[in-house]
């Protein structure tokens, strides 16, 4: 499906975010190793989380699924999957429910789609391996076993620059292990507070454990039970970054709702990086205001917000003098190459951006027009491409837009509602 975005001169209204992609995986996964029922409220449905409900089923959870919320009944021990399990293009199903698996009595077979050569998996193999545990990538290269029988536990390394989510994947596994756990991250931890994520989770599910401060050694007991907790799922600020930042984009002024800025999730610092750039940010108990007239051109440092590049090279794009985004060469190892795939289309639309070894130097300024846009397969490209066309001269065609439904179903529903210009929906 196709999507047009004309130019909008302005924007005003409030809508909601939608509720946290990484809060609802993770929920879900601790439910399903719980001895008992769980409620998830406000769960994002999306096509990452389907995903990894259809994982922790295959596994042996049974799942109640009602309009607001999902009730997870985990059991005592998990099962041997009868089928495959796909993870779909969802990234976190993948890593996280290697290690889960690991704890079901005979083997596992995951499926990949069409970005698991982006996606690595062999330093979280490895680490499973030094832990006890065999598994393997199949032949065709898009697909994973593992051999089941429990984890030994003992000691592992791996590294902290490659994805956060192999240190969750294991935080959610080892607990259950034979013998006590202890992980050493070998190099400096990115995207740190999606590991803090899954702590505070496993930690409200009874689990035990002790961690250095910059989270470089992990110490976790074995032989572990989850108990039962319900869980309301808060608004997603990756997501409601696009809102926010199409408000500074068409100098308007936008409320959303359903953000609370007490939260782990690494990237309320939008919320910095905007009131830096120029405008004007007021944060509420659950909302989030965001009024702005001009854009200055900041350095930014990835290292902890990976998914917010897309869109914050977008608001460089409309700012006034020169930006850097740094420390992003984890972006090669999305959905897909996210640094040559945002400045493919942003150059498409006249933005003057250069691809750096780690990152992205734009110059701001340059008037933007219309094009027509690839999404690369990709969520957030799609999303921050629309973001683009708001505040770019004529029209213009994203591709393949379904793509969205990995995180945000309601986007262009909700730009509308905000008054943008969004025709093919």
């Amino acid at each position: 499906m196709d999507v047009t975005v004309g130019n909008t001169d302005h924007l005003e209204g409030a809508v909601s975010s939608p509720p946290s992609k990484a809060y609802t995986h993770r929920m879900l996964i601790a439910a399903s190793l719980s001895n008992g029922a769980s409620k998830i409220f406000n769960p994002l449905v999306s096509d990452d989380t389907q995903a990894t409900l259809e994982a922790v089923k295959a596994l042996g959870a049974e799942t109640e699924l009602q309009e607001n919320y999902w009730t997870i009944h985990g059991q005592e021990s998990l099962k041997t999957p009868s089928h495959p399990i796909d993870c779909r293009e969802s990234g976190s199903t993948l890593r996280f429910m290697i290690p889960v698996a690991a704890l079901a009595p005979g083997p596992s077979t995951f499926l990949f789609g069409a970005s698991f050569e982006r996606r690595p998996v062999a330093p979280l193999l490895e680490s499973l391996k030094e832990l006890g545990v065999e598994s393997a990538v199949q032949r065709n290269g898009s697909s994973v076993m593992v051999h089941g029988g429990g984890i030994r536990g003992g000691k592992t390394s791996i590294k902290g620059d490659v994805s956060s989510q192999f240190i969750s994947g294991l935080l959610f596994a080892c607990p259950k292990a034979k013998e006590d756990t202890e992980i050493t991250v070998t190099t400096p931890l990115e995207s740190k507070s999606y590991v803090e994520m899954t702590l505070e989770v496993i930690v409200k599910h009874g689990l035990e454990g002790a961690v250095n401060p910059d989270l470089s050694r992990l110490w976790i007991p074995s032989n572990q039970n989850y108990i039962p907790s319900d869980h309301t799922v808060p608004g997603d600020f990756s997501s409601a970054a696009f809102l926010l930042a199409a408000a500074a984009v068409t100098s308007s002024k936008v409320t959303v709702k359903n953000l609370t800025y007490q939260t782990s999730q690494g990237d309320r610092e939008i919320l910095g990086i905007l009131q830096e750039m120029g405008a004007s940010v007021k944060v509420g108990d659950d909302s989030v205001k965001v009024e702005c007239d001009k854009l200055v051109g900041v350095d930014i440092d990835a290292k902890d917000i990976p998914d917010l590049v897309p869109v914050c090279a977008v608001l460089a794009c409309y700012a006034e003098g020169h930006s850097e985004i740094y420390n992003a060469k984890r972006l090669r190892y999305k959905e897909s190459d996210r640094l040559d795939s945002i400045s493919t289309e942003l150059k498409k639309m006249g933005a003057n951006i250069i691809v750096n070894e780690d990152g992205l130097t734009i110059n701001g300024g340059c008037p933007l027009h219309g094009a027509t846009i690839d999404p690369h397969n990709d969520h957030r490209i799609a999303m921050a491409c629309a973001v683009a066309a708001l505040g770019a001269k004529g029209e213009t065609k994203i591709q393949d837009v379904e793509c969205i439904n990995k995180s945000y179903p309601q986007f262009f529903s909700d730009l509308r509602v905000l008054g943008a210009n969004v025709d093919g929906i």
